[in-house]
């Protein structure tokens, strides 16, 4: 007895899908299952033999063989489950499943029957509708989260008894002289498995002021620094690299915390994409509906490793850099981070993505981010701004120390570097510039953007290269003097020279201006600090 289902598993962030054969022949009774399969997918035998017995179908005496396709690819997690059980009760002959429909299984089981949710599920089901599946079956967990994905039937099953349909009574049984056997069932089709509609459907979908159950605070709660609300308006408006240098008590972390409140919300696209990350790192929150709509935010600790924060281990996963895709990566106090780990982030920086090989298989994670900063101008955070109370003990070697943990190419692809100083007006009444206020003019740069790069694929200002920067980087000839003199005097790379370049070109757009002035040049280079100071 031959027979062959359909199931899916995760290959990075995206979902592979994987046949499930199912032979039955005869001979010693054991089971195989072959097809590079993990720890987690050889011990399901185990777990489906129970699972079987213990919803009073019965395991077959017969030799096994499960191979799971393609053979060359290595399978993780435990997402075949289900697919193995029903495609034994199938070959079995214990239940005879519709033909007219072309499903996916996916779900562990437990070892009374229940079905587990697994992660990933977002993935998997887009998968399913690229490749014209007429529906899925999966854990009723996860069927909130597949229900993200239009266009294709979702089945939720609690326990493996639930593919059963029940007209009266549970499980049809015959009785058979002193035992009790299952009668043969067929199953014409899972309709009975449909999400309640008062249940389940009913998404929620439209935009929340919450991020992850966390309250998103306002620009106006803080009083002065106008300067550095400028600057994270200009980081917004482009996607540019940020560091916010001062003393403690400043409100450099307050600030960039904010950051996400002036930010759009993510498009259709983005927010799919978003949403798959997630759900790959088992990290969409049961609390979630309908896709994530807002920026990411991801601020981890400065004892974080190098893996960590890129992304692997020996089941690679997504990392914090691919967690901030299309949002913000947070890294608060800058040169605690360990040397290694900060350098680790050259290359997303550059290519958007990060690339993790394994003897078996390579795996590319998105992790296209805006990098916030924040760091003390020195060790004992107190150098520039010293008061009667307050003063730096540091010596010059030391603060060159301190700031040296930030190296050079780092620092190159920082695009605003400016100081956060102690505010002066923090005691007085006045009016704040508010989020709103702020996100309004980001979001009038951005339709700019939009318009001159809606036949390429870029976004933003900082993603231009090349011959796209010399082509809508054009100078008025005072700004391409300033900027040659910059970089001569202060012995720039060209890499900072092309960052300016295209830092400027979002000013000029924060001012509607078609060409790139003296005075957005100059408010451009005045936000490198760093290069000035070390």
């Amino acid at each position: 007895m031959y027979g062959k289902l359909n199931s899916a598993c995760l290959y990075g962030i995206d979902g592979v899908l994987i046949e499930v054969e199912t032979d039955l022949s005869n001979g010693l009774p054991q089971t195989s299952i072959i097809g590079l399969p993990d720890s987690a997918i050889r011990e399901a035998v185990e777990r489906v033999r129970a699972a079987i017995k213990n919803c009073g179908f019965k395991y077959p005496s017969q030799r096994v063989t499960i191979n799971l396709a393609p053979a060359d690819l290595r399978k993780e997690g435990s997402s075949f489950d289900l697919a193995i059980a029903v495609g034994l009760l199938a070959v079995s002959s214990q239940i005879i499943l519709p033909q007219a429909e072309r499903i996916l299984f996916i779900g562990e089981l437990a070892l009374d029957g229940s079905v587990r949710p697994v992660n990933g599920v977002l993935s998997m089901v887009d998968l399913a509708k690229r490749e014209g599946f007429d529906s899925v079956m999966l854990p009723w967990e996860n069927v909130q989260e597949a229900m993200l994905i239009k266009g294709i039937r979702v089945y939720g099953v609690r326990h493996l008894q639930d593919i059963i349909p029940q007209a009266d009574g549970y499980l049809p049984l015959k009785r058979k002289g002193a035992e009790t056997e299952r009668a043969l069932v067929r199953i014409e089709s899972f309709e009975h498995l449909l999400p309640d509609k008062k249940g389940v459907l009913l998404l929620k979908d439209k935009d929340s002021l919450s991020l992850f159950g966390k309250t998103i605070e306002d620009y106006a709660d803080v009083l002065g620094q106008q300067h550095a609300k400028r600057a994270l308006v200009i980081a917004a408006a482009g996607m540019h690299n940020i560091l916010l240098i001062g003393p403690p008590g400043t409100g450099k972390t307050m600030l960039i915390r904010r950051l996400p409140t002036i930010m759009p919300m993510l498009e259709e696209g983005e927010a799919l994409e978003v949403t798959k990350i997630l759900s790959a790192a088992g990290k969409l929150k049961e609390s979630a509906s309908g896709l994530i709509r807002n920026r990411p935010f991801r601020a981890p600790h400065h004892t974080i490793s190098a893996a960590g924060l890129i992304g692997g281990g020996a089941i690679p996963k997504p990392g914090e850099v691919s967690l901030a895709h299309r949002g913000v990566l947070f890294l608060d106090e800058l040169p605690e981070f360990s040397r290694q780990v900060l350098e680790v982030l050259r290359q997303p920086l550059e290519d958007k993505h990060v690339t993790i090989s394994r003897s078996r298989a390579v795996f590319t994670y998105p992790a296209q981010f805006l990098l916030a900063g924040s760091m003390n101008p020195c060790y004992c955070g107190y150098y520039g701004s010293e008061t009667d109370s307050q003063r730096c003990t540091c010596s010059p070697g030391r603060i060159a120390h301190y700031r040296s943990r930030i190296s050079g190419p780092m620092l190159d692809r920082i695009d605003l570097q400016l100081e956060v100083p102690r505010p002066k007006e923090w005691y007085q009444e006045q009016a704040s510039i508010s989020s709103a206020e702020m996100k309004q003019q980001v979001l009038e740069a951005q339709a700019i953007q939009a318009e001159r790069y809606h036949e390429l694929p870029l976004s933003w200002n900082s993603e231009l290269s090349g011959s796209l920067l010399r082509k809508f980087c054009k100078m008025e000839p005072g700004a391409y003097k300033l900027l040659q003199q910059t970089v001569e005097v202060l012995g720039l790379s060209m890499r900072s020279y092309d960052r300016i370049l295209k830092l400027a070109r979002t000013i000029a757009d924060l001012s509607s201006a078609e060409q790139i002035g003296v005075e957005h040049m100059a408010e451009a280079i005045q936000y490198r600090k760093l290069d000035v100071k070390i």
